[in-house]
């Protein structure tokens, strides 16, 4: 347990360290933490257990990268004048950071691995089942790199870092935002012997950074009391209308990109159960809420109504005692459909926004 926090502190300081020096270092940072890898690295692959010729290899190959690093961002970067012209050069730069580390993970890995050269015949000879598998993979690779750089932008990393100082993991930031409008609504819908669940894709900066590392199309998670989706809610950044925390959701706020949709589930309940989790969010409300960003990465609470997207779904419905499954760590969104084991929801619908005679379904007023 120790060790896997260790790590996730290591992971969250490093990816840290890789934002900061994108958006505020200059040459000088950047050539500085080049050499103080290579030191890092090259001194943790002298003091290792492998034998003397691999501990050389490792050193030169951090040698190597820490050259080409430093030629890459004098020559390339700095050299085609002022960063904020180049920013895409300039993410490439800090990502290459993790260059000694990938080789260190790779040597680690291949480490016991028995490897050969091919024989003449080895080499052209593939079978079809092999080149179609190669394409296969050569295609989703191909994929899942434009996914990487149109979701890893420059302008997505500045909208989440300027909305930073609304946000707070520590403290309660978010009260009374839920209306007595809101909360009639929810009660005229307590004989709907249903809660919705709603997963979406809604195209915001956070969601698309994460869905980088979840490899998940779907990254919000909502619940609501009817099938009109009018009583939805959902912990959230605010829209810089409200603070982050609990709050209504409006339809502007998943309308945000082309092919932006949700799927819609209905989950069977008592009256008793959908009766106590509107209880529950009249708790949260007046208690007060926060959006909980460093549960995204270490699944921690400082407060009980500091949470997530969907942490605050599961949460209320293990509240009511119509959750479905049992989670232990960090929940995703898409947990809350591929986690259903017994089928207890029932599919209603995927509502795709940029369609005219669908987005009419999820018209809401304030």
């Amino acid at each position: 347990m120790y060790l896997k926090r260790y790590t996730v502190i290591i992971n969250i300081s490093v990816a840290v360290f890789i934002l900061a020096l994108y958006f505020y270092g200059g040459t000088a940072l950047f050539i500085l933490a080049y050499i103080a890898l290579f030191l890092f690295a090259s001194f943790r692959a002298l003091q290792g257990s492998s034998n003397k010729r691999t501990r050389l290899f490792l050193v030169i190959a951090y040698a190597a990268v820490m050259a080409l690093q430093i030629v890459f961002y004098t020559q390339v970067v700095s050299g085609y004048g002022s960063w904020l012209e180049s920013p895409v050069r300039k993410l490439v730069a800090a990502a290459v950071l993790l260059m000694p580390m990938i080789i260190s993970r790779y040597v680690a890995v291949s480490k016991y691995t028995e490897l050969y050269l091919p024989t003449f015949q080895e080499t052209v000879t593939i079978s079809f089942s092999e080149a179609r598998e190669f394409t296969s993979i050569v295609t989703q690779a191909v994929a899942s790199i434009k996914k990487t750089g149109s979701s890893l932008t420059p302008g997505n990393f500045k909208k989440i870092i300027d909305d930073l100082p609304r946000h707070d993991s520590f403290r309660y930031v978010n009260s009374g935002s839920l209306t007595e409008d809101y909360f009639c609504a929810a009660e005229e819908n307590l004989d709907d012997p249903n809660l919705y669940i709603v997963i979406s894709n809604t195209g915001t900066p956070a969601s698309e950074i994460i869905s980088v590392f979840t490899q998940k199309q779907f990254n919000h998670a909502s619940i609501a009391f009817d099938a009109a989706l009018q009583t939805i809610i959902s912990y959230n950044g605010g829209e810089r209308v409200y603070p982050p925390g609990l709050n209504h959701e409006l339809v502007d706020f998943y309308n945000r990109k082309p092919g932006a949709s949700i799927l819609v589930y209905r989950l069977p309940v008592t009256c008793e159960q959908k009766r106590a989790v509107l209880d529950k969010i009249a708790q949260i409300n007046l208690e007060g809420s926060a959006y909980n960003l460093l549960g995204l990465l270490i699944n921690q609470s400082y407060k009980p109504n500091i949470m997530y997207c969907s942490q605050f779904v599961y949460k209320v419905l293990e509240y009511a005692g119509a959750s479905y499954f049992h989670a232990d760590g960090i929940i995703k969104p898409t947990d809350l459909i591929e986690k259903d084991y017994f089928r207890k929801l029932i599919f209603v619908e995927e509502l795709r926004l940029n369609e005219g005679d669908k987005i009419c379904i999820l018209q809401w007023t304030k």
